[in-house]
């Protein structure tokens, strides 16, 4: 494995134009050998609506079990920071989220659930995950209720 140099962390990172230019890093699994989950929660992330523009709001939780390498989580967070100009429907965001994470990072499994709030009167839920999560290892429910209206 590669010596571990981070882009962000530690240091001035500006908030990345889009996705495409945000620069994920993965330093090596501290703990290789041992399966264990590891759970992002984002509660206020934002994107924007690719028909009308308007803001888009979701509470999105990445659970994964890693292989050789972690996310770090200020690269991650800048990344996720990058949709907010970012207009793109509720599936492509959450899906696309967690494909980039697996085709970089190859950890063991990973799964995303994205809670959006509501768009024209109707909440709309996206769920991802790379495929059967391995056995043993302990998977919380990812804890946001079902949106109920006010």
């Amino acid at each position: 494995m590669t010596e571990y140099a981070p882009t962000a962390l530690g240091r001035a990172a500006p908030l990345p134009a889009t996705p495409a230019e945000a620069v994920l890093d993965y330093p090596p699994n501290p703990r290789v050998g041992t399966d264990y989950l590891v759970r992002f929660a984002v509660p206020e992330f934002t994107s924007l609506c690719p028909v009308t523009g308007q803001p888009d709001f979701a509470h999105l939780v990445i659970d994964y079990v890693p292989a050789e390498r972690i996310v770090e989580s200020k690269s991650l967070k800048l990344f996720l920071g990058s949709f907010r100009n970012h207009a793109a429907f509720h599936e492509d965001c959450t899906v696309g989220i967690g494909q980039r994470l697996v085709a970089e990072m190859n950890p063991k499994w990973l799964r995303i659930g994205g809670f959006w709030y509501p768009r024209g009167g109707i909440p709309i839920d996206v769920f991802w995950q790379s495929g059967p999560p391995p056995a043993g290892v302990w998977l919380p429910d990812q804890g946001v209720p079902a949106y109920r209206g006010r």
